[in-house]
């Protein structure tokens, strides 16, 4: 009756039931023919053949190795991929949703204010295909490799994803040291980059795409359960300011 011509009151009456249910079994129907107004079904480049964006992908991947896990409450119906940003880089923020909305352009992307911090937000049931590193308890606990086609990515865009881990779990500080000259103490600065993780799988994904752009580190010994990884050489710090920065 709706679909040729009737409203929904006439079809309530007709039937003699609430136009309430009326209202629902449309909702319902739309919904299995998947045309309900303003919703868009995201499209996965796995199970849809849908463009990735390689960039913002290996961005997103590095932030999601760091600060980043994906959940699926008992009463959500669709996963998240929370991203924790602290209220001190604002900027980090905006490129973290930047890039949530290039690689799920069709996908709403949400933050959640804490303490100090946001959680940037997306659900979508397509990230189990997208990272497939999800799983039970923490990071450092289990294995974390990657899949073919995301190496084939991160060897494509070792920067961006270099910055994305730079931007979770790394920092740039300026360091510093007196020394004496002709008899007079100088202070001398230095800037220098620092990667802090306690998983050894995500350390030597870091360690390998700097390799591969030619940037030198070292490990710094520590007795803590998380491992720092040092940039210190001028070219390398360079090369580091040239496409990572500090954050903002």
């Amino acid at each position: 009756m709706i679909r040729s011509g009737s409203k929904n009151v006439e079809a309530a009456r007709h039937l003699n039931v609430p136009v309430g249910t009326v209202s629902y079994w449309l909702h319902e129907d739309r919904r299995r023919r998947g045309t309900l107004p303003g919703r868009k079904e995201s499209v996965c480049p796995f199970c849809h053949g849908a463009d990735l964006d390689h960039p913002s992908y290996a961005y997103l991947l590095g932030l999601y190795l760091g600060d980043g896990h994906i959940i699926q409450p008992p009463s959500h119906r669709t996963p998240s991929l929370m991203i924790t940003c602290s209220n001190t880089w604002p900027g980090l923020m905006d490129e973290c949703e930047s890039a949530m909305r290039a690689v799920l352009p069709d996908n709403s992307v949400c933050r959640v204010r804490r303490i100090g911090c946001y959680n940037v937000k997306i659900y979508s049931k397509h990230l189990w295909c997208l990272f497939p590193q999800h799983g039970e308890g923490k990071k450092h606990e289990r294995p974390i490799r990657l899949e073919p086609w995301q190496q084939r990515i991160i060897d494509e865009y070792p920067w961006e994803f270099i910055r994305g881990l730079i931007h979770s779990d790394g920092s740039r500080i300026t360091n510093w040291t007196v020394r004496t000259i002709a008899g007079e103490r100088k202070r001398y600065e230095y800037p220098r980059y620092f990667f802090t993780n306690t998983s050894r799988d995500i350390l030597r994904l870091f360690t390998d795409a700097l390799d591969r752009v030619g940037v030198e580190w070292k490990s710094a010994n520590q007795r803590r359960a998380a491992q720092n990884i040092s940039v210190a050489k001028r070219a390398s710090v360079a090369l580091m300011d040239a496409h990572v920065g500090p954050k903002y």
